[in-house]
């Protein structure tokens, strides 16, 4: 069963990640491509780090997005977030002090789930060409969504499952 997923569940999906897909409408046609992130729970907000190029200039002109994150463990136990909300680009001391948070965030996330220690920016994002202007940039969160299945849950709150719960785990396929 897929049932949805309230905002503390959705935050903390967002906190404990950081690679995404954005969302965005650049010349009347829609583009989806992966990005790190890292969520500022105190602000209630993502910050991200990219070059200058495609995604900032449509953003420039269409500031709206959605970012999605997903945690998927098996084809029936998933949990999927959606944030819509607005790209805002970060400059001078606010930039720099969002990107000092998005360094150590993700650097930190990096560490815990794949034990791996990074030492500088271009190891973690999609900022691959050295020429590109950097961007720093917010996503200021409009609305958030979550959808989660669970494969144990779906099949306890099953009644055909409880009842043919033996007959069922027998068959090999």
């Amino acid at each position: 069963m897929i049932t949805d997923m309230n905002t503390q569940q959705c935050l903390k999906i967002l906190n404990d990640n950081y690679i995404g897909h954005l969302a965005y409408i650049y010349k009347n046609l829609p583009f989806v491509i992966p990005v790190t992130y890292f969520y500022d729970k105190k602000n209630i907000t993502i910050i991200g780090y990219t070059g200058e190029g495609h995604k900032t200039r449509a953003l420039k002109l269409n500031n709206l997005v959605a970012l999605e994150v997903v945690e998927i463990k098996a084809i029936d136990n998933w949990k999927s977030v959606l944030v819509q909300g607005a790209f805002e680009e970060l400059e001078g001391p606010d930039a720099k002090y969002e990107l000092h948070k998005f360094s150590i965030g993700v650097k930190k996330l990096i560490a815990e789930k794949e034990k791996k220690e990074l030492r500088f920016i271009p190891q973690i994002t999609g900022k691959t060409n050295p020429e590109a202007k950097p961007i720093v940039y917010r996503i200021n969160i409009h609305e958030i969504t979550g959808k989660e299945r669970n494969y144990e849950q779906d099949s306890m709150s099953d009644p055909f499952f409880k009842k043919h719960k033996k007959d069922v785990e027998s068959q090999s396929y």
